[in-house]
């Protein structure tokens, strides 16, 4: 058993690979210490998992063995793992554990404490709960990928970060900690069903309370939040890299004039009048574009202007307060995000990529198999 370091030091789980917001969800449960155990597919090395080298970083501080889950004595294997386990983490389409004998019903009569956790994008039940999808679909249904973009532009959708990872991955890994309590508390197992969609649509609470209370446009790029207001905008610089500026409240807003050179300016139009919005953007990208990023970022870096530069994913890991903060760390020559949320007494691990199948004598001989 791998001894992690963190909160969730000596929770077992059991994950069944896949793609996506599954293995993130198990790894955010093995950064926090928990040992993770995650199915392999033997043999397969095809499609997207073997563009990715048959690992990735989601898999890091697990443990592999690899199986096939058409051989009845695998099968016997993934019970034993199942029946020893605080948590099952699976993300295959509504019905197909219960084909291979692995559903709730079985797995849970094993052990009655266990959390099952269910991910699909969907969920397990609906009139889409069958159909396939990724990430895009499941947001534009949410009306989270309606809300994003600019509104003379098509929606554009933020890679997979907004369905899969923040409404799927996330809500799983909270879904299972929080059964794993009440297991821990009364003895009682229970399935969390996390639904992209679900948690998607949980992340857009704040707007519909926005738009209910008639402080929010139901169109994009006409809000105070999406590019409609030029204070809270992406700006190009002379050197055609972007600054983001987020200068909502007055205060903050007089600093942004104050690092332009447009705090004395009598002709810039007054914030408060959405009317005046179109001519003040326009100066604010005249502005912007006389400096480069870097230039821009010496007046601005330290200041309450909310002012930061758009860096690209390499550049971030070099930024100066991300490297005072260890933002980022790098383990096995691989630069990657490092344990979020940070905990006082019980600190996470990032761990290494474990090969398929690297595991297979160990957990084997743990089981006595």
């Amino acid at each position: 058993m791998v001894a992690g370091t963190g909160p969730l030091r000596g929770v077992r789980v059991l994950e069944f690979a896949g793609l996506g917001p599954g293995p993130f969800c198990g790894m955010l449960l093995a950064d926090l210490g928990a040992d993770v155990v995650r199915i392999d597919r033997r043999g397969n090395r095809g499609g997207l998992i073997g563009a990715l080298g048959g690992t990735s970083l989601l898999d890091r501080g697990k443990r592999s063995i690899a199986l096939d889950l058409k051989d009845a004595a695998d099968l016997t294997v993934v019970r034993a793992l199942a029946a020893r386990s605080d948590v099952l983490l699976e993300g295959f389409r509504p019905g197909v554990m219960e084909r291979l004998g692995l559903g709730p019903q079985e797995l849970m009569a094993d052990s009655p404490a266990l959390v099952y956790g269910r991910m699909t994008g969907w969920g397990q039940t609906g009139p889409l709960a069958a159909s396939a999808g990724h990430d895009i679909g499941y947001i534009a249904l949410t009306g989270a990928l309606g809300a994003t973009g600019r509104p003379d532009e098509r929606p554009a959708p933020p890679a997979n970060l907004l369905g899969d990872f923040g409404g799927g991955g996330v809500f799983l890994a909270l879904g299972a900690v929080a059964a794993l309590l009440h297991a821990r508390t009364t003895g009682e197992g229970q399935i969390v069903d996390a639904a992209i969609v679900d948690g998607t649509a949980v992340l857009t609470t704040m707007l519909h309370g926005l738009l209910s209370g008639g402080a929010w446009t139901d169109r994009r790029g006409a809000n105070l939040l999406d590019t409609g207001a030029p204070f809270y905008d992406v700006y190009r610089c002379a050197d055609g890299t972007f600054l983001a500026v987020g200068a909502l409240e007055e205060q903050f807003y007089a600093a942004l004039l104050t690092g332009l050179g447009l705090a004395d300016d009598p002709t810039l139009p007054d914030r408060a009048d959405p009317a005046g919005w179109p001519a003040l953007r326009a100066r604010f990208t005249e502005a912007f574009a006389a400096r480069t990023r870097a230039e821009w970022w010496a007046v601005f870096a330290g200041t309450d202007a909310c002012v930061a530069p758009v860096w690209s994913l390499t550049e971030a890991a070099d930024d100066g307060h991300n490297r005072a903060r260890e933002v980022f760390t790098e383990v096995d020559g691989v630069v990657q995000p490092a344990v979020a949320p940070r905990f006082s007494r019980t600190p996470g691990t990032v761990g290494t990529v474990p090969r398929i199948g690297e595991h297979d004598a160990e957990i084997r001989a743990e089981l006595g198999r």
